[in-house]
């Protein structure tokens, strides 16, 4: 990924007001992030407990998303629908995103289950077990690293549609 100045996230986001985008709280320490490390970023407003952030790269564009986590009482362990790491270290949830423009505006949302904490970059990272004499395993991580961008690429196009 691409890194992303303060003012270049606060510009990406196609699924907010002005208002919510004023409101937006960006993570801590973001000149310390290894860009090269992250297929997206995403992080949890520390003001908003159940807003959180995505910016996914599409076409080479950064596409900004406002997610809002479901009631804590949904909680499942259920498997990320972006990074399907079966060994999650940590919590899935479900979030909604409003969709961008008149969609969004007549109330239409799309919902994902996700790392709780956008780890999702992190876990496909891990080299998988050996499935079988002879198995690629960077070859089958490069595959999970590529599997992630497509489907958070896919979730952004998803917000982004007019259906």
């Amino acid at each position: 990924m691409l890194p992303l100045t303060p003012a270049t996230i606060l510009t990406s986001f196609v699924n907010a007001s002005r208002k919510v985008v004023a409101d937006i709280t960006l993570p801590a320490g973001l000149a310390e992030i290894d860009w090269s490390a992250l297929d997206y970023l995403g992080w949890r407003d520390a003001k908003m407990k159940r807003r959180s952030y995505i910016v996914v790269p599409v076409d080479g564009e950064p596409v900004g998303i406002v997610l809002r986590q479901a009631d804590a009482s949904l909680r499942r362990r259920a498997q990320c629908s972006w990074c399907r790491d079966v060994r999650l270290p940590n919590e899935v949830v479900l979030f909604s995103a409003v969709k961008a423009g008149p969609s969004g505006r007549n109330g239409n949302t799309v919902g994902i289950l996700a790392c709780e904490s956008f780890q999702c970059s992190v876990n496909v990272r891990k080299l998988p077990s050996v499935a079988y004499l002879g198995f690629d395993v960077a070859a089958a991580r490069d595959e999970r690293m590529e599997m992630l961008r497509a489907r958070t690429a896919g979730f952004a196009a998803e917000v982004l549609s007019a259906g």
